[in-house]
């Protein structure tokens, strides 16, 4: 297939993707909330960012993240997960939304190395060409651990162990608001005219979210007129179910983002949301529909509330590159015998003007005592 046939691919997906959210936005009386928007975007089956059959990680896709751009990333991940079964006397791991395949295979052959391998390594994937993706990788470099690994549809009814995710929270659909000069909350929605996607600000109409903007101001937070941010009302409940899933062990957070103080600062007016295509980061989500990442930042001080509301203990909280310092990657690092052309990529992982700092790690477990090596080096959490 030449690029010629991508590109009308690609624009026929677009295009068909545009005019189910038209349809949609009629539905509404011209006002989609944007967490609907986004999540048209992103999941729509056969059509959504996620979902469609485009190339998205890598140097030929939309983005890198950290398993893509270093070994040394998923076998920090191992030990940290190694730790933690030990605790446990085995169990299985869970990896929500593996991308490409490529951390799947890292910390299963780090795991062997340390005689470790979990009982199973299950992937949630809700996008059937990354699954396809997903096994052929599996099956290519690890052939003899493929029949450990099993995909999902749905959060398995219990588990012991580890889930891994990493950059999931920032895809997950936010709803957008602004303050009005008054002071009131209006909620930022999706309109079409002439057949361009437009926002527009009007009444709360979404279910939850005056309560919540409302409990920011009460912090200090998002009071300033003409103040917009995002907030991502999925999270509570999304919490809740992995409550439910994780009967002991550790649910591993890796993501963009900030504690709530940061967050809402008053002078990101703005929000975080951000959107990729092609290596290039802009703030348009009503371009290349279906063809681009839509992103917002993590508010790490939700994630520690829902945990806990959840039943989680809040096990630790700190920056990527002290999470991977605290895992042993100088070691990891020292012993590898590639570790001249591993040097790259781990800086690309530690430098503070990179990943090593912009990336947060976050732990929430149940049923562990005593600390986990990850967050030994320095521990953010008050902070949140």
């Amino acid at each position: 297939m030449d690029d010629t046939t991508d590109r009308n691919d690609a624009t026929e997906i677009s295009t068909r993707l545009a005019e189910r959210i038209r349809a949609e936005i009629a539905t509404t009386g011209g006002l989609l909330p944007f967490d609907r928007f986004m999540e048209l975007a992103l999941y729509t089956p056969g059509l959504g960012y996620y979902v469609a059959g485009a190339v998205k990680l890598g140097r030929d896709g939309d983005f890198v993240t950290a398993p893509e751009i270093s070994p040394l990333f998923g076998r920090c991940l191992a030990a940290q997960s190694a730790e933690v079964l030990e605790l446990l006397g085995g169990g299985d791991l869970l990896e929500l939304g593996a991308g490409t395949g490529t951390l799947a295979v890292e910390v299963l052959q780090a795991l062997e190395h340390r005689d470790a391998l979990p009982g199973r390594y299950l992937i949630l994937e809700p996008s059937p060409d990354l699954q396809e993706r997903q096994r052929t990788q599996i099956q290519e470099r690890i052939p003899h651990l493929a029949d450990r690994c099993a995909w999902l549809t749905h959060l398995p009814s219990e588990l012991r162990g580890v889930v891994l995710a990493n950059e999931v929270l920032d895809a997950m659909p936010v709803h957008r608001f602004n303050i009005r000069d008054d002071g009131r909350i209006d909620e930022i929605f999706v309109t079409e005219h002439a057949g361009d996607f437009l926002e527009i600000t009007a009444p709360v109409r979404s279910s939850g979210l005056a309560d919540a903007v409302g409990a920011l101001q009460a912090e200090g937070f998002a009071q300033t007129p003409g103040y917009s941010s995002e907030i991502n009302l999925r999270l509570p409940p999304w919490m809740k179910a992995l409550g439910r899933t994780l009967d002991a062990g550790l649910l591993l957070l890796v993501d963009y983002g900030y504690p709530r103080p940061a967050y809402y600062q008053p002078d990101r007016t703005m929000g975080t949301l951000m959107c990729h295509l092609r290596h290039q980061a802009h703030d348009d989500p009503y371009t290349h529909i279906g063809l681009q990442d839509i992103t917002a930042h993590v508010d790490f001080t939700a994630v520690a509330e829902a945990g806990v509301a959840a039943g989680f203990d809040l096990a630790g909280f700190t920056t990527q590159a002290h999470f991977l310092i605290g895992c042993g990657i100088d070691r990891i690092l020292a012993e590898a015998p590639d570790a001249f052309d591993l040097t790259p990529g781990a800086k690309q992982l530690l430098l503070p003007t990179i990943m090593g700092e912009r990336f947060k790690v976050m732990g929430l477990t149940k049923g562990i005592d005593g600390s986990l090596c990850g967050f030994s080096i320095q521990d953010l959490s008050r902070r949140l």
